[in-house]
């Protein structure tokens, strides 16, 4: 058996791939009880706005009127901020209060 002639060459550590880092923060949207809009309209909301299957928005509801606000979900800012003004949009043009907040994620 002859030794081979060409071996490998093994990637100095500055030359492997580092882990994907996110590059955008993400920001939370929470949303607050208020004393008027239904519990019905605020499922409705969650599931078409935020996207959510109804078992899930019907959780997030009951969160945020026990515990008078609730994590809806983490977005880019931007996507967080146009579903806020959108459910926001829905619930006044409904003659409801209910009200998003978005906050940076830690």
């Amino acid at each position: 058996m002859t030794a081979p002639t060409h071996y490998p060459t093994v990637p100095q550590q500055s030359e492997l791939a580092e882990p994907k880092k996110r590059t955008s923060p993400l920001f939370r949207v929470i949303c607050h009880d208020d004393p008027s809009t239904t519990m019905d309209f605020v499922v409705g909301v969650l599931c078409v706005v935020f996207r959510m299957p109804e078992p899930r928005a019907v959780e997030r509801m009951l969160c945020v009127h026990r515990t008078g606000a609730a994590l809806i979900g983490c977005y880019p800012k931007s996507l967080a901020e146009r579903r806020v003004q959108r459910a926001t949009a829905i619930a006044r043009a409904n003659s409801y209060p209910l009200t998003f907040t978005v906050e940076e994620d830690d």
